[in-house]
């Protein structure tokens, strides 16, 4: 039997990530052996990701491994991984989701809450959010892994700092001083982790797909359909969040400016029957009531052709 070669980035959470599925896939009578990587996104920390100008800037180093050989399988943060694959590499497993929301790690005093503070990101779907919640913040830019993230928060004077919270819940470095942003709409996958194998690959084809999980899989299906039909290739703030509830499906999700001003929200169910097209008609909506506009708009600050 061939050893299963599991691709992933070198930080804590990653290759948590990777250790996972590795043990998934031992206790099925495989075996693995982890090859980690650093992506071009965890080498270049100075800039804002947008600024980067380029989707897949985590998953990118992994493709070009697992095109190479190098690797068999490629382990992600699904939020992470761009909603069009490269060419040769498809989506094999969505594993069962952890926690979806965004968290906001504070330093024991929240009265800024009420009066004026500084918090930090590095993503403009959380950055637009909090400012359409607390417009007389400011919001900074917060690069690097979850580890260098919570360090910066520690050595700068900001208020506080937003992370998801299936991170710091899966690594153990969520801390006592977090409030819940459950009026935050997550990122599209937020939570989920995805297992890509190359097409062809029977033998990986075959074991990964015993590690997929349905109702995530349905769920991301929806958000990142979403997403991808609203962007088109631009990074935005976009949240999308799909959940099951007595056997519907229930979808929120919301685009905004990059001030966090406007913002376009739709509320929709949809049964299991229609879930495939279903993101996409939620997002043509969105598009077709001034979506489009704030989207080119976006496209035109952040540069992107």
């Amino acid at each position: 039997m061939k050893t299963i070669r599991i691709g992933t980035r070198d930080s804590e959470l990653a290759l948590w990530q990777a250790t996972t599925v590795e043990k998934k896939l031992n206790d099925l009578g495989y075996k693995t052996e982890i090859i980690a990587v650093k992506s071009t996104g965890d080498l270049i920390l100075d800039k804002p990701l947008y600024e980067l100008g380029i989707t897949g800037i985590f998953t990118k180093t992994l493709d070009i491994a697992m095109i190479k050989g190098e690797i068999d399988i490629a382990v992600h943060s699904m939020k992470d991984v761009p909603t069009l694959l490269p060419k040769g590499i498809k989506q094999t497993a969505v594993l069962e989701r952890a926690n979806v929301f965004d968290i906001l790690v504070h330093k024991g005093n929240v009265d800024f809450l009420n009066t004026e503070g500084t918090i930090a990101t590095g993503s403009l779907r959380r950055k637009a959010q909090w400012l359409h919640k607390f417009p007389n913040h400011i919001v900074e830019d917060l690069r690097g892994n979850v580890n260098t993230r919570l360090q910066k928060l520690k050595d700068n004077n900001w208020n506080g700092a937003v992370f998801a919270a299936a991170g710091l819940e899966r690594i153990n470095l969520k801390p006592d001083t977090f409030i819940n942003l459950d009026w935050m709409i997550p990122a599209p996958a937020q939570g989920a982790m995805l297992v890509v194998t190359m097409e062809g690959d029977a033998f990986c084809d075959e074991a990964i797909s015993k590690l997929n999980h349905y109702e995530t899989e349905v769920c991301t299906t929806i958000e990142r359909h979403f997403l991808r039909t609203l962007e088109g290739g631009c990074t935005a703030p976009i949240g999308a969040l799909a959940q099951i509830v007595n056997n519907e499906i229930q979808f929120e999700g919301v685009l905004f400016s990059l001030d966090g001003k406007q913002n376009y929200h739709i509320k929709k169910s949809c049964t299991f029957d229609t879930y495939k097209s279903f993101g996409e008609k939620c997002a043509n909506e969105i598009l077709n009531n001034g979506g489009a506009q704030l989207m080119e708009e976006i496209r035109k600050t952040l540069k992107v052709k």
